[in-house]
């Protein structure tokens, strides 16, 4: 992955942030931190993307593991909910370290990508596994830099697969959301 694959990464910084002030009671933190993350979709289609996940994270997750941190996120949080939040709420509301939750929802994160790649690519699974193998010193990696990295830090400087993504959007027919 090159150096800026790793930056697109860095909109997982927020996951960090709502991480750490989960059981602060910076609940204006917390706030600013979830619109933070929404504010991070660089297009139309990947708010929507990400909103959706997150709101779909959260209810599932809620209804087979149900936590306060869900609850207190609901009673201050009114706003879109961006996945990494969900996902980072979650795994502090149950106390999972934040060093294992993040490189989970990184791992978790490229097996998406991967899995849409075998899907759209003739890739196949077994070379869906060699990048999978592949990608987990990268992986690894982000993770080990967003511990490390401040909100000042999140985003990305990858303008064509903003882009690109904005183009998406606009298509009659698309394949992926």
């Amino acid at each position: 992955m090159s150096a800026h694959g790793w930056r697109g990464l860095l909109r997982c910084c927020p996951f960090r942030a709502v991480y750490r002030v989960c059981s602060s009671g910076d609940d204006r933190a917390l706030r600013e931190a979830a619109e933070l993350a929404a504010a991070l979709a660089p297009s139309r289609e990947r708010f929507l993307e990400t909103t959706a996940q997150g709101r779909a994270f959260l209810d599932v997750t809620q209804a087979a593991w149900p936590c306060k941190a869900f609850d207190h996120l609901a009673k201050i949080w009114r706003g879109p909910l961006a996945y990494p939040v969900a996902v980072a709420v979650a795994s502090a509301g149950h106390d999972i370290p934040l060093e294992q939750s993040l490189a989970a929802y990184l791992q978790a994160l490229a097996a998406n990508w991967i899995s849409a790649g075998i899907r759209l690519i003739p890739l196949g699974q077994t070379d869906g596994q060699r990048v999978t193998a592949f990608l987990e010193p990268v992986v690894a990696e982000a993770a080990r830099r967003a511990l490390a990295a401040t909100l000042d830090d999140a985003g990305s400087a990858v303008f064509r697969a903003d882009i690109a993504a904005m183009r998406h959007e606009t298509q009659y027919t698309r394949l992926f959301r």
